[in-house]
C-alpha cells in the first residue's frame, strides 16, 4: 500500500496523530533488560506491542541501532511491525543526502533491506539526490524543512530573496519535487509560528514534527498553527518521554499510559 494511504488511514482508525520515535538506548532500559540476550529487540517490541492501536507510525532513529551494531535487530523490528500491525507505517529516520549514484543505494537500503514505508532525507544536495527516493511512488520521501533543534537557524532561516531559505525548501518541494504526491517535510514543534508558515505554502501535505515531549514543544500551538482543514496531517513525534516513560517490569504498559496520554491531549486540543 501506498505510504500516504497507510497514513491516512491509521490517522482514522487510531484517531491518532502520534509517532513513537524508536530510539533505543541500553543504559535506560529497566535493570533486568540491561544484560539480557537481544534486549534492543526485546524493548522495542515491547513498545511497539502496546502502543501500536494508539499511533499513525513508528518512527525507529537508524543512528541508535547502528551504534550498537544492531543493523540486523533494526531490519527484525520493522518486519514485526509489519507482521503483527500491518498497517502501522513505519519511518526509517536517517536523514540521508547524497549525490545520485549513493542515493541510489541509500533508497536501496531504506526500502529493500530495511523494508521501511517511508525514510527522512537531507535535500540540501539538490533534487538529483532525492530523486531514486521520488521515483518509489508508494514510499513517503520525508525531507528536513525547519528542524526542532536550536543551531536549524542557522542555515534554514537565511534570507534567500526576501524569504526564509526554509520557505523556499517547502515551496521547491511542494512545486517541482511532488509529482508522485509523495513527499512530507519535517517541521518542528519548537517553532509553531514557522510551522503554520509551511503549512501555507505546502496545503495539505502531511508534516512530520518532532520537539514534542523532551524538547518542549507545546501541543496546542502545534495543532493551532500545523493541522490541515479536517484535524490531521501532522505525525507528532515522541521518543524518550514515551519509551522510558518507566523504568521496571511495566515499562510498556507506561510507554502505553503516556502514548494514550498524548493521543488525548492532541485529540482535545484539535476537537476543542
Amino acid at each position: 500500500m501506498h505510504f500516504m494511504q497507510s497514513l491516512q488511514q491509521a490517522w482514522v482508525r487510531h484517531d491518532s496523530l502520534v509517532c513513537v520515535g524508536l530510539d533505543p538506548e541500553p543504559a535506560k532500559f529497566p535493570v533486568q533488560l540491561r544484560d539480557a540476550p537481544d534486549a534492543v529487540f526485546a524493548f522495542c517490541a515491547a513498545i511497539v506491542d502496546a502502543t501500536a492501536d494508539l499511533v499513525c507510525a513508528f518512527k525507529p532513529q537508524i543512528a541508535h541501532f547502528a551504534a550498537l551494531r544492531a543493523e540486523e535487530t533494526l531490519e527484525r523490528l520493522i518486519a514485526h511491525i509489519h507482521a503483527e500491525h500491518p498497517g502501522v507505517p513505519v519511518i526509517l529516520d536517517a536523514k540521508r543526502g547524497d549525490i545520485g549514484s549513493t542515493a541510489q543505494h541509500y533508497a536501496s537500503e531504506a526500502f529493500e533491506r530495511y523494508r521501511a514505508d517511508a525514510v527522512t532525507l537531507n535535500p540540501y544536495l539538490g533534487r538529483d539526490s532525492i530523486q531514486p527516493f521520488l521515483d518509489r511512488a508508494d514510499k513517503g520521501v520525508i525531507l528536513l524543512c525547519r528542524t526542532s533543534n536550536p543551531g536549524g537557524a542557522d542555515f534554514q532561516a537565511l534570507d534567500c530573496g526576501g524569504q526564509p531559505l526554509y520557505l523556499r525548501v517547502a515551496e521547491t518541494i511542494t512545486r517541482d519535487w511532488n509529482a508522485n504526491g509523495n513527499c512530507a517535510l519535517v517541521t518542528g514543534a519548537t517553532w509553531p509560528d514557522e510551522l503554520g508558515k509551511v503549512r501555507a505554502v505546502v496545503g495539505d501535505m502531511p508534516l512530520l514534527v518532532p520537539g514534542i515531549g523532551a524538547q518542549g514543544g507545546d501541543v496546542h500551538a502545534v495543532l493551532q498553527h500545523g493541522a490541515t482543514a479536517d484535524g490531521t496531517g501532522l505525525m507528532i513525534s515522541s521518543s524518550r518521554a514515551i519509551l522510558y516513560a518507566g523504568n521496571d517490569e511495566s515499562f510498556a504498559d507506561a510507554a502505553r499510559a503516556a502514548t494514550l496520554a498524548l493521543r488525548d491531549t492532541i485529540n482535545r486540543h484539535r476537537r476543542g
